[in-house]
């Protein structure tokens, strides 16, 4: 197959989408399909405001068409809801093109805690913007749930995968401060509710490793946290692996990736429960998801770290990505219908 994937999201960023995205290409090559990424790269780009690590395509239309217009796609995935995305959606529909989209970011509440908006605004423009698709892919059932409930139609689940040979217990660093080590990795910015982490009371060391827009602010108003930045690859696996629990205290994550490579290390989980956690964190056996995050701390220490690694060993980017490939539609043609009801889970196992 010939597949276009469309994604405002891409390198040098550094989160869920971009890697989602990354392995999702590399497992569709592997498979024989032929992938044009359509990206911000080569393009003129401006910052997003409030976040200007992001950067996104300035006027990106005829990029957009020229690039679709040669490569003739038979799949094409709309990953994003940013310019790019604007810009292949309306080229599907002028002249009368199928496509699926993704929801990959909760918009509605990263947006609210920004601006002044009201949730429900935000909920209506992304209805009008994946209503056009004849399918929108979600990480979980969970999610799949929520937006139904807000009047999204034609959704499908995509789960997600996470690198078992580079994400493992062995080798792990050094850490300093006094144990238990407790770690958050990820964007460090207001969405990720890192706060409620680093404010609470307890023995043993936090640790915060990732970079983002609320990185020196959290750095100045918690001395007593290590902030060791952004870090990548082995180094980061091997980070995560010297330490004794993952605290997860975001509340509007779709999937929550990381949770899924830390439980790769053998960490259990500390979380609420929530949306990603809920679907991702076997409650009791891989982490412990409860309102009060000292207490779910607490009862996370006492898990096998053993059942974590095996809960991470059931998931391939393999399979998910033939889920991935199983949702799409052919791009000119009959669409066939979708089921109504979600899929039994979104647990992906390897074959």
């Amino acid at each position: 197959m010939r597949i276009a994937i469309v994604t405002d999201a891409w390198l040098p960023q550094t989160n869920g989408v971009v890697r989602t995205l990354q392995h999702t290409r590399r497992c569709l090559e592997a498979q024989g399909h032929t992938v044009c990424m359509i990206t911000p790269e080569g393009s003129h780009t401006f910052p997003l405001p409030t976040y200007p690590d992001i950067r996104l395509a300035l006027r990106p239309r005829a990029h957009v068409r020229l690039t679709l217009e040669n490569f003739d796609p038979e799949h094409l995935h709309i990953a994003t809801e940013g310019p790019l995305g604007f810009a292949a959606r309306k080229w599907c529909l002028v002249h009368g093109l199928h496509f699926t989209t993704s929801y990959h970011t909760q918009f509605p509440y990263y947006i609210r805690m920004r601006f002044p908006f009201p949730i429900r605004w935000t909920y209506r423009a992304l209805r009008w913007f994946h209503g056009g698709a004849a399918r929108t892919l979600v990480p979980t059932r969970g999610q799949y749930e929520d937006l139904e409930a807000h009047g999204f139609e034609n959704l499908a689940v995509w789960g997600r995968g996470v690198e078992t040979d580079l994400f493992t217990p062995a080798n792990p660093v050094s850490l300093e401060g006094e144990r238990p080590y407790m770690m958050y990795m990820g964007r460090v910015a207001v969405e990720k509710n890192i706060e409620d982490f680093l404010s609470l009371d307890r023995p043993g060391t936090k640790y915060v490793v990732g970079d983002g827009p609320s990185l020196e602010e959290l750095r100045e108003r918690y001395p007593d946290a290590v902030f060791t930045g952004a870090r990548y690859g082995k180094e980061l696996a091997a980070t995560l692996a010297a330490a004794d629990v993952f605290v997860f205290p975001s509340r509007t994550d779709t999937f929550g990736l990381v949770m899924l490579e830390a439980m790769a290390c053998g960490l259990p989980v500390a979380a609420y429960p929530v949306t990603g956690p809920l679907d991702v964190v076997r409650n009791g056996v891989t982490g412990v998801l409860d309102e009060d995050l000292g207490r779910a701390i607490d009862g996370a220490l006492k898990l096998d770290p053993e059942a974590c690694r095996r809960q991470a060993e059931r998931r391939s980017w393999q399979a998910a990505t033939e889920q991935f490939a199983s949702c799409l539609v052919p791009i000119r043609g009959p669409v066939a219908p979708i089921r109504r009801a979600p899929p039994p889970s979104s647990v992906i196992t390897k074959h």
